[in-house]
């Protein structure tokens, strides 16, 4: 059966969700100790994450590219996340979804999230048809998933090369064995209506 277009898939619990980013080693691997945010991660900067493994392993190179070394799972609170997702506005016009562009230009700047639906990947980061979240979060939001709903940060550098190694010897079996078990998040209906059409 074919993946619906747009649906948030990733590891959840009761009262979390796991998002993914990576970070060079000097803030990667001082979160992943402290199970928190260093005083030195840019608060009043965006910052993205991703519930999808694979999209973040297709960003970050498998933990290989300068400055995305230290690989990261962050748990957070669901509670968090869905007024993130609440409060955000999707980071391109969409006509038929937004009354015009002013307005939409307007959202955006007011808003502290916004959100992306970029193809999902397979084993070898290639694009498939159905689309994986992004979100970018800023402002109060960056400070909120910083501070207050971070609930524990894992650093899961060395099973992001275990699979990648796999892939490159082929076993995509093995791989597959190894990757973090995503399944659909449940939202309450009309929850992601101002963020797809």
């Amino acid at each position: 059966m074919a993946e619906p277009r747009y649906q948030i898939r990733a590891v959840h619990t009761d009262s979390t969700v796991t998002v993914y980013q990576a970070y060079a080693p000097e803030i990667g691997l001082s979160a992943a100790r402290g199970g928190r945010f260093p005083a030195v991660w840019k608060r009043d900067r965006m910052t993205w994450i991703k519930p999808s493994f694979l999209w973040m392993m297709y960003r970050c190179g498998w933990g290989t590219k300068e400055g995305q070394e230290t690989v990261l799972a962050v748990e957070i609170s669901r509670a968090g996340f869905e007024w993130a997702l609440e409060h955000a506005c999707l980071s391109h016009y969409e006509q038929g979804l937004h009354a015009d562009r002013v307005t939409w230009k307007r959202q955006l700047k007011q808003a502290p999230a916004r959100v992306q639906w970029d193809p999902e990947r397979d084993l070898h980061l290639q694009p498939l048809t159905h689309r994986s979240l992004q979100m970018g979060l800023a402002g109060e939001a960056a400070r909120l998933y910083a501070d207050e709903w971070t609930v524990s940060i894992t650093d899961i550098t060395s099973l992001a090369h275990a699979i990648h190694e796999h892939v490159q010897d082929g076993d995509l079996d093995a791989a597959q064995q190894l990757l973090p078990r995503e399944r659909p998040y449940p939202v309450k209906e009309g929850t992601l209506a101002h963020l797809h059409r």
